[in-house]
């Protein structure tokens, strides 16, 4: 069965991501159409950045990375869960993003944001960072307000149009991350 990973995107006290991330679980293994699983990025505690050589490479030399490149790589696909945070993405998720690259290479994703402006452009931000990670990014989003959809502006309580347009992003990870095997497939056959 297709593997997709629901990622979270921060790793502060008292954050927002978490309950975000635990409700697209939620909703997700309600499909039965992959096995979905959260990773939380606070679990794997990474310093900013600090290998020596590029991800591409992949000579992780510390075994803080070794262990989340073993992780990411079980996955045919993610949900990377993001708070606008600046107008671009959390800065945790940023540098978790940035340790790795072939793992991520030819699988899908989709992204789910929230904030003042439903995460839109911390979204935009996220989609460049795929981009160049060779990840194929679907066009649809789960977007959340943070005015809306959190009582408190702490607790996740998304509304009932806003919780709708989880499912057509879901839909097309989906069919991506399964289409993308036999890409990753045909290159392993290359090589």
């Amino acid at each position: 069965m297709t593997k997709i990973a629901i990622v979270t995107g921060s790793t502060r006290p008292g954050r927002n991501n978490h309950g975000v991330a635990e409700w697209v679980l939620a909703q997700a293994q309600l499909r039965g159409d992959a096995d979905y699983e959260l990773v939380d990025i606070a679990d794997f505690n990474l310093p900013i950045l600090d290998e020596a050589y590029p991800a591409a490479y992949q000579n992780y030399q510390n075994d803080h990375t070794k262990v989340w490149a073993a992780k990411i790589a079980e996955f045919d696909g993610y949900v990377f869960i993001t708070g606008e945070y600046n107008h671009s993405v959390q800065p945790a998720l940023a540098n978790a993003l940035s340790y790795l690259n072939a793992e991520f290479n030819n699988k899908a994703a989709g992204m789910v944001g929230y904030g003042s402006a439903f995460g839109a452009r911390a979204i935009e931000h996220l989609r460049g960072i795929l981009s160049e990670l060779q990840v194929a990014h679907v066009q649809k989003t789960g977007l959340f307000s943070l005015f809306t959809d959190f009582e408190n502006f702490s607790t996740f309580k998304p509304t009932e149009q806003q919780a709708a347009s989880l499912a057509p992003m879901l839909d097309q990870l989906v069919s991506w991350s399964h289409a993308l095997k036999a890409v990753r497939e045909d290159s392993l056959a290359a090589v």
